[in-house]
């Protein structure tokens, strides 16, 4: 009989730990303009070749080439450079206002601002985004998105619109099209397929958007999501933010390693496209894509934007415990605003002048929005709202053991 070794198990680990630059060639990378853009009706099993490459539209001299390459205006550019922006302007003042204690934790989006504010912009009204907690520039991509309720709901103050009874960054707004945040991983992605199927079913032209991180993939809601789309041509987007890390753990630990999560929707039967998360130009031109399959009832589209996580997972995090603090710079995808800030100087459309005094101007609008925010209170100087609240807006007509809970708390 043949000899063989003990059975042993793989463990995955990051190419990179602090002290040794991170080797990033596990992340293959295509050039710009190399792949294919299949028509938006082609068959799901004819895009299996798209989980494995990576659409890109900017190439290193910030010039859109091929065929992924949108007709966008020079407007529309200026208007997603603007977004990007005022998302790094609110996320740096946040993490401020966090360490001075006028909030319990935040959560940025550094370095991953092109996917939402981008995909915002493909978005129409009606359509409904299932966000997890790094798609803040999904509302301040938005002209009608109020800032200061943002850091409201941050602060749960008396002008919180959720009343204190969300956590801080688990924003929600029927109205912006942005479903309640989850603290429970992976429960929105199932939650958007049974949305639009909804929608479906009524008829209506609507699509969803789901968002999940690499990490989260590994959940049970994503698997069962993914089945229920396939099945029933859900109009769904499954937007998975590959962003490397997973609070400490690499994205291996979940299933990137050997394969992509882009091709868990080919297993699955879905079309499947892996996306540069860092060109702002290939993310419009995927979600449009995307959009226009899931409107025309050829179902459901599974993207993997490929990014990377340039701060802490939270403000309770520190990376510098897990990965080489110099990972952000090297990484091969380099900053989005950069990009596009080089791609519309190409144009003749932007100059590093404009770009300081537009940078300055934001910078101040948010500072603005964080001084009316604060006239309502903050964690800081305990202006909290009031705990009879939480027995409201349950039942139309308050039942008696609620009542008497309340009166049994003196409030």
């Amino acid at each position: 009989m043949p000899t063989y070794e003990p059975l042993r198990l793989h463990v995955p680990e990051p190419t990179g730990r602090p002290g040794h630059d991170t080797d990033f060639s596990y992340l293959p990378i295509s050039e710009a303009g190399a792949v294919r853009r299949p028509p938006v009706d082609a068959q799901a099993a004819q895009t299996s070749d798209l989980a494995f490459t990576l659409i890109r539209v900017l190439d290193k001299d910030g010039h859109a080439v091929g065929p992924w390459a949108p007709d966008l205006s020079v407007a529309q550019l200026r208007k997603g450079m603007r977004a990007m922006l005022k998302t790094r302007a609110f996320d740096a003042r946040m993490l401020i206002a966090q360490r001075q204690k006028k909030m319990s934790f935040y959560m940025q989006c550094l370095g991953e601002e092109a996917i939402a504010c981008a995909h915002a912009q493909a978005l129409v009204d009606g359509d409904m985004c299932f966000p997890t907690y790094r798609q803040q520039g999904l509302l301040l991509a938005r002209d009608d998105v109020s800032m200061v309720d943002m850091i409201c709901q941050l602060y749960s103050n008396e002008h919180d619109p959720l009343k204190g009874r969300q956590l801080p960054v688990m924003y929600s707004s029927k109205k912006q099209g942005f479903f309640s945040i989850s603290g429970n991983l992976a429960t929105q992605v199932i939650q958007a397929v049974g949305w639009g199927m909804a929608s479906a079913i009524k008829g209506d032209t609507k699509v969803a958007s789901a968002w999940i991180g690499d990490g989260a993939t590994a959940e049970a809601d994503f698997s069962t999501a993914i089945t229920f789309a396939h099945v029933y041509r859900a109009p769904v987007i499954l937007n998975v933010v590959n962003n490397q890390w997973a609070i400490s753990t690499f994205q291996a630990i979940a299933g990137g390693e050997g394969t992509t999560f882009a091709a868990r929707g080919v297993g699955s039967g879905i079309a499947s496209l892996r996306v540069d998360g860092n060109d702002f130009l290939a993310v419009y031109a995927a979600s449009q894509w995307a959009l226009e399959r899931a409107r025309r009832n050829l179902g459901p589209t599974l993207i993997e934007w490929v990014t990377f996580r340039a701060g802490p997972h939270s403000t309770s995090d520190d990376p510098s415990k897990y990965r080489p603090a110099n990972d952000a710079a090297r990484f091969p995808l380099g900053d989005p605003i950069n990009r596009l800030k080089q791609h519309l100087i190409g144009l003749g459309a932007w100059s590093d002048a404009e770009h300081d005094a537009t940078q300055k101007e934001l910078e101040a609008d948010v500072a603005a929005a964080q001084k009316e925010a604060e006239q309502y209170g903050t964690l800081a100087d305990g202006n909290m709202r009031s705990p009879a609240e939480m027995f409201e807006d349950v039942y139309k007509e308050m039942p008696a053991h609620l009542r008497r809970q309340r009166q049994e708390l003196g409030i």
